[in-house]
């Protein structure tokens, strides 16, 4: 088939993150179609330019994993004229919410004490297992979802990165692409003007010194040890990709035969 060319990747103003899935090469050769499957952070701050070039799109829907206390801090998504939109939280709104207190609020030995010594990034590694094991119902209802009508397709979470780029991600698997692309795009989210803008309560000097800015960093960054621990849990668990997909999320040989059809060329 022929492939579309990519349009020039928009700057959007108020949405972080955005980028189309397409052209990622699958395991027999082909290739996910262009403007069938995009990603990015939240939508509660586009502007109307940016609501004009959403709507550009053609988008069916719009899946939004954040979970209730992101949409009370960030607002919700704009509506965009005739674009369904799933509210499907991949995090329940009171896990961790005193450790995220702490990440706005606290001051640097507070931070050293949650974060330092590869407790943040273990903690990033640990979130991206739970939800691979724990979620199955929310990525099951996604799949079935895109197997049926709601393409194109609009992924987000808050920053576009983690809980979105899960959820992408198994989306790509199921369309049997090559592990090493899946994880390039993941760290495209760590592109600067992709990157979600760390928000702290104070605009002081100090709470946003290089100290405090390489503790957090952990939390920020798109790592591929973070994706890799989700793929082994899929391994762990389950024992490989086609059971995960068959027996975790009753992926049928059938609905994912329909999955390719609507997103590969």
């Amino acid at each position: 088939m022929t492939q579309q060319v990519p349009s020039t990747e928009p700057e959007l103003a108020g949405v972080r993150n955005f980028r189309d899935v397409g052209g990622l090469p699958t395991a027999d050769g082909r290739r996910v179609a262009y403007g069938r499957l995009f990603r990015s952070g939240h939508l509660a701050h586009a502007t109307e330019s940016d609501a004009a070039f959403l709507s550009s799109l053609g988008l069916h829907t719009i899946f939004d994993f954040r979970n209730a206390a992101d949409q009370k801090l960030e607002g919700p998504d704009i509506e965009l004229p005739g674009v369904q939109n799933v509210n499907l939280p991949l995090t329940d709104p009171a896990h961790g919410a005193e450790f995220w207190m702490l990440v706005r609020d606290g001051d640097v030995d507070q931070l050293r004490s949650i974060l330092a010594d590869r407790k943040a990034a273990n903690r990033m590694i640990d979130s991206y297992r739970s939800i691979i094991k724990e979620r199955t119902a929310e990525h099951r209802q996604v799949l079935r979802a895109l197997a049926d009508d709601s393409v194109p397709a609009l992924m987000h979470c808050a920053a576009g990165k983690d809980r979105a780029g899960l959820s992408i991600a198994v989306t790509l698997l199921a369309l049997d692409v090559e592990r090493e692309a899946i994880v390039a795009d993941y760290l495209e989210s760590n592109a600067t003007h992709r990157r979600y803008k760390v928000h702290r309560s104070t605009s002081s000097a100090s709470a946003y010194s290089p100290e405090v800015m390489e503790l957090l960093s952990p939390l920020f960054d798109a790592r591929a040890e973070y994706l890799e621990a989700a793929f082994d849990t899929i391994e762990e668990t389950w024992g490989g990709v086609d059971a995960y997909l068959e027996k975790g999320l009753d992926v049928t040989p059938e609905l994912r035969e329909r999955l390719r059809e609507r997103f590969l060329d």
